[in-house]
């Protein structure tokens, strides 16, 4: 029934698709992914929610305190099992992977992320992981437009420009925050589009967010009410947040990779790692039961006139009423969730780290107010300090401060804190920026030289590929033929440059034309003269695993047209500056979005 459905589907977008103009079938394709990634969203925060009340009543009924240290270790070992099962060993995690996507697999995203991440991450998230689920959200929005575009046979910018609506349409249907979906798309994951491509963005963000108002119930979504009035008097406060944010961001982001990177390395079966990593984490939930899950109810449960809460069935419980204990809880929960997260992903789980940035930044304005009241040097509004530290560490770690101010002035249901968030989220950015010149997310592809940032020359160098530039059929010499047999081969060949190599087909050195233009013309000297008198060594050679922006640094350094390219340190071909150009300019005019 399903399927029959889908077809007539199908037909009817197709007939549409003849009779609509091109602009108009995208604003079309735009509201019906934003309906999708709405659903999907709809799916995996009602399952987490269900998932977390049940473990809750489960703990309410039995007693049992070590009930949510359980769940997590069934949740990742089920991951795993899909994973491997199913998705045939193998799944992609993170948002970084759409960039990479985007900008070499020419914005075609596998079908398998339309479900991929949906399994994964409700198993894990939803069983007690401590990660959150918007990265799958995103990733898996990205997939829908991808697809659909594919299915219509879209080109690729609008088939990029589809992936962006199904981004915007998942953020902003996880949070029914609209402006925060569009800006997440853009200054995030899309970091180059024109004004034209905003409209089919926002049409889909606000679909998104439109279904997702209607659909989930209010306590599901990430709302606050309570807020206290802004004083400007708090001002230099807000500065030294803006600083602590910045800087726990950063122990953040490192003891995250680190741990994330410990154990996805870890020469153990798949299932012993996650049984480790999971009985682990299992233990640390015991200890901080704040650490199970997304951790959003927790988050209300800080912003709320009651904190004490979060102590009730844990070890802890008979100090709720103390101040200090809840401090140190509080304190202890935020050092602990960079390697809970890790722990989570590298095990084998499936998840981001978005809402585990809003976990931290709450938990982080919350200690950080609460304790200079606690000390009597000032009264801060406690509650407002929690929302906009949520600001600080989203923007600190993802490196993004206009969706860490409108995500955090949506979900609070105002803009009444505007001039604090945007406060603290720029001094957040820039602490970050000094120590981390990438965001979480991007690092990864950092260490493989596949970086895109907002620098529109540096993303598009980074989408050419060496190996398709290199000339591997150039002639080349031996160090020890005299230059009669290099003037033979210039009377049959256009080359201005030779390779000189030897039987290990090693790069001893190269023979540049102009070079050696006055000896090949004198009868006297081209006997006497072998190619090792004469030829000069490479100030700069070219590997494969460099980036094309090291390429265009190493032309500029040596002031050459010609650059000798290694493979595994042997002579592989040249790579020429002006091919390189002209790469840059084709694709330049392909990602231009009409």
């Amino acid at each position: 029934m399903l399927k029959i459905f889908l077809l007539k589907a199908k037909q009817l977008l197709i007939n549409g698709q003849e009779k609509l103009t091109r602009k108009q079938f995208i604003f079309l394709s735009s509201v019906l992914i934003g309906i999708v990634s709405a659903f999907a969203v709809i799916f995996l925060k009602a399952f987490a929610h269900w998932v977390y009340y049940f473990a809750t009543s489960m703990n309410s009924i039995l007693q049992l305190s070590f009930i949510n240290s359980i769940l997590p270790i069934i949740g990742i070992l089920l991951t795993v099992f899909v994973v491997k099962r199913v998705l045939g060993g193998t799944l992609e995690k993170g948002t970084s992977q759409i960039l990479y996507i985007v900008a070499r697999k020419a914005s075609i995203i596998p079908k398998k992320q339309m479900y991929a991440q949906i399994i994964t991450s409700s198993l894990t998230v939803g069983l007690g992981g401590s990660a959150g689920l918007e990265s799958p959200i995103v990733i898996t929005g990205a997939a829908f437009g991808s697809n659909f575009a594919q299915q219509f046979s879209l080109t690729y910018q609008e088939r990029t420009l589809l992936i962006g609506c199904g981004v915007a349409a998942g953020i902003a249907a996880a949070f029914n925050a609209p402006i925060a979906g569009v800006l997440f798309a853009i200054e995030v994951l899309l970091v180059d589009v024109t004004i034209s491509a905003f409209t089919p963005i926002m049409m889909a963000a606000a679909t998104g967010a439109l279904v997702s108002a209607i659909v989930l119930n209010e306590n599901i979504l990430l709302i606050f009410k309570g807020k206290q009035t802004f004083d400007y008097n708090n001002i230099p406060f807000y500065v030294l947040m803006g600083l602590f944010t910045g800087f726990t961001a950063v122990f953040y982001a490192r003891n995250f990779l680190k741990t994330e990177h410990y154990f996805a390395h870890l020469k153990l079966g798949a299932y012993r790692k996650a049984l480790i990593g999971a009985s682990i984490l299992g233990l640390m939930i015991f200890i901080f039961p704040t650490l199970f899950g997304e951790g959003y109810e927790s988050i209300k449960t800080l912003a709320d006139k009651d904190p004490g809460r979060l102590l009730e069935n844990t070890l802890f419980a008979d100090y709720n009423s103390n101040s200090w204990i809840l401090l140190a809880f509080v304190g202890f929960s935020m050092f602990l969730k960079a390697f809970a997260s890790g722990i989570t992903l590298g095990s084998g789980g499936n998840g981001g780290n978005f809402a585990p940035s809003l976990f931290l930044g709450s938990y982080a304005g919350y200690f950080f107010s609460k304790f200079l009241n606690l000390t009597g040097l000032t009264d801060l509004p406690v509650s407002n300090f929690t929302l906009v530290g949520m600001a600080g560490i989203l923007s600190g770690l993802f490196h993004a401060p206009l969706t860490a101010i409108f995500l955090i002035a949506e979900i609070t249901g105002g803009y009444d804190l505007m001039i604090p968030l945007m406060i603290v989220a720029s001094v957040s950015f820039a602490i970050s920026k000094r120590f981390e010149k990438h965001s979480l997310d991007v690092k990864n592809l950092a260490r493989k030289g596949n970086v895109f940032t907002s620098n529109k020359d540096t993303n598009i160098l980074c989408t050419l590929n060496i190996e398709d530039l290199v000339k591997k059929d150039y002639l080349t010499l031996e160090a020890n033929q005299d230059l009669e047999k290099v003037s033979d081969f210039l009377a049959h060949s256009d080359q201005v440059i030779f390779g000189v190599v030897n039987n290990d087909n090693e790069l001893d050195g190269i023979v540049y034309f102009n070079d050696i233009r006055e000896i090949i013309f004198d009868n006297s000297r081209i006997k006497n003269t072998l190619v090792k008198d004469i030829m000069a060594q490479p100030v700069h050679t070219v590997h494969l695993f460099d980036s094309m922006e090291t390429v265009m640094n190493k032309f500029e350094k040596s002031n050459r047209a010609f650059l000798p390219v290694l493979k595994n340190g042997k002579y592989y071909g040249f790579i020429t500056k002006s091919d390189v150009l002209e790469s840059y300019r084709n694709r330049l005019k392909s990602m231009v979005f009409e």
